[in-house]
C-alpha cells in the first residue's frame, strides 16, 4: 500500500531550523527569573532570517566541476568529491530516504533551496520559532572566523551542561563526535528529565497531515534520534577528542578568538583565549559532568494547521543494529558502493521528488515496475 506522506517529515530537525521546543513533561518544573540565553553567531542569524533554515556548514559544491569532471577527479570517493570532511545527522536522514535524491541535491543545490521554500517547510519553521522564542532569548555574537563559530557552539554546550546538572531541560543542544570513523555534527531539539529522573531526548516533527508518518519517514526519524544518542553519550563518556574536532573541522587550535566571543566567555568565567584551549576546557567539563547518558528517545508529532499534538512515540535504540545501518550508509561516502535509489515498493517517492525527470534510477524503476505489472496480468481477466 502506498504511503501518503510529504517528503518533509524530517524538516523539524533543529539542525536545519535552529529551533527549540517546549515539553510539559520537563521535571522538575522550570522556574526561571529570566529566559535562557542561547548564543548564535551573527553569520548564522543572517542566514536563518534570509532563507528560513540553517544550511549545512560544509563547503559549497562547484556544480560546473561536478558536471564536467576533470580527469584528475576520476576515482575520487563521494566524500572527497563533495568535500564532505564531516557529515551532518540531517544529511544522513536524507540519505535514508533516497540516496539518489540526496546526491542530486548536492549536485544541484539551487533546486534543493527552492524545495526548502515549500509551504510545509515554512509552516514548520513558524511553529518551531514560536516555541523557541517562548522559552529563551537569542544572543547574537559577532563571529569572524570558523573558530569563532565553533567556539560559540562549545560555549552553549558549557552553559547547557550546567542546566542539565540542575535538573532543568535544555534545547538545541549541539552534539559532535566520531561514529564508525566519520565525524558528525548535529543539534538535539530537547533534553529533559522524566519523573523517574532519567534523561530523555525529545525531537519535534511537524506534520501537514493530522496523522503519524508512515514507515518510510519513521525510519529516518528513528535513525536521527539514535545517532543523536550515540553522539551525546560519546561526549559525556569522554570519547570525543580535541584532535578529532581540529582535524575534521579543519580548525586552527592556536587562533585567538574574536573579541565578542572572548567577552561572552569571560562573562561565563572562562578565560581561555584560543579555540584549542576552549575545546580542552569543554571536553574536560563534559567528561567530568554528573549528567549521564540518554535513557529514552522520544518523537513528538505536531499538526501544522491546528498546532495540536498528534502523538508521542518512543524509540528503542539497538546500538548494534544502528551501527550496522550507519556503516552501510557510510560505504557510499567512502566509495565502496554506488548510490542507491528507492526500491520498487517505494517508487511512489519518485513522484514527490523534484529530480524525477533527471534521475535515471527512478526511470529504470518505473520501467521495471511497468514490466512486472505486465507479467503479472491475469490472462483470464481480459
Amino acid at each position: 500500500m502506498e504511503e501518503k506522506a510529504n517528503t518533509w517529515g524530517y524538516v523539524s530537525d533543529a539542525e536545519m531550523l535552529g529551533i527549540r521546543l517546549n515539553d510539559e513533561h520537563c521535571v522538575p518544573p522550570l522556574i526561571k527569573t529570566q529566559k535562557e540565553k542561547h548564543l548564535e553567531s551573527s553569520d548564522d542569524r543572517f542566514k536563518r532570517r534570509a532563507i528560513g533554515y540553517w544550511p549545512d556548514t560544509s563547503p559549497t559544491v562547484n556544480i560546473r566541476s561536478l558536471n564536467r569532471r576533470h580527469p584528475t577527479e576520476e576515482g575520487l570517493t563521494p566524500q572527497n568529491r563533495f568535500r564532505r570532511w564531516h557529515l551532518s545527522v540531517t544529511l544522513l536522514c536524507e540519505q535514508s530516504w533516497c540516496e539518489m535524491k540526496m546526491v542530486l541535491g548536492l549536485l544541484k543545490p539551487l533546486v534543493k533551496q527552492n524545495e526548502m521554500k515549500n509551504p510545509e517547510v515554512k509552516a514548520g519553521t513558524t511553529i518551531h520559532l514560536k516555541r523557541q522564542l517562548e522559552v529563551h532569548d537569542i544572543v547574537p555574537i559577532q563571529a569572524h572566523t570558523r573558530e569563532d563559530r565553533e567556539a560559540i557552539k562549545l560555549l552553549n554546550v558549557m552553559s547547557m551542561m550546567s542546566l542539565l546538572e540542575e535538573g532543568q531541560c535544555v534545547r538545541e543542544f549541539p552534539v559532535l563526535g566520531v561514529l564508525e570513523g566519520m565525524f558528525f555534527l548535529g543539534v538535539i531539539d530537547e533534553l529533559s528529565y522524566s519523573t523517574e529522573g532519567e534523561l530523555v531526548l525529545s525531537e519535534l516533527k511537524t506534520r501537514k497531515e493530522n496523522s503519524l508518518p508512515g514507515k518510510a519517514q519513521a525510519k529516518g526519524h528513528d535513525l536521527q534520534v539514535g545517532l543523536y544518542k550515540l553522539l551525546f553519550d560519546g561526549m559525556v563518556n569522554g570519547t570525543v577528542k580535541r584532535s578529532d574536532i581540529i582535524r575534521h573541522l579543519k580548525l586552527q587550535p592556536k587562533r585567538v578568538l574574536g573579541t565578542a566571543v572572548l567577552n561572552h566567555a569571560g562573562s561565563m568565567g572562562i578565560e581561555e583565549a584560543t579555540f584549542g584551549g576552549l575545546a580542552d576546557l569543554v571536553l574536560k567539563r563534559l567528561s567530568s559532568s554528573k549528567v549521564g547518558t540518554i535513557q529514552h528517545l522520544k518523537l513528538e508529532y505536531i499538526h501544522q494547521d491546528s498546532g495540536t499534538t498528534i502523538d508521542r512515540r518512543y524509540v528503542r535504540c539497538e546500538e548494534d543494529v544502528l551501527r550496522g545501518e550507519l556503516r552501510d550508509y557510510l560505504a557510499f561516502w567512502r566509495g565502496q558502493r554506488e548510490p542507491r535509489g528507492v526500491d520498487i515498493e517505494e517508487a511512489w517517492k519518485c513522484r514527490l521528488c523534484p529530480f524525477q525527470q533527471s534521475c535515471q534510477w527512478g526511470k529504470d524503476s518505473a520501467a521495471a515496475g511497468a514490466a512486472e505489472a505486465c507479467v503479472n496480468v491475469d490472462p483470464d481477466s481480459k
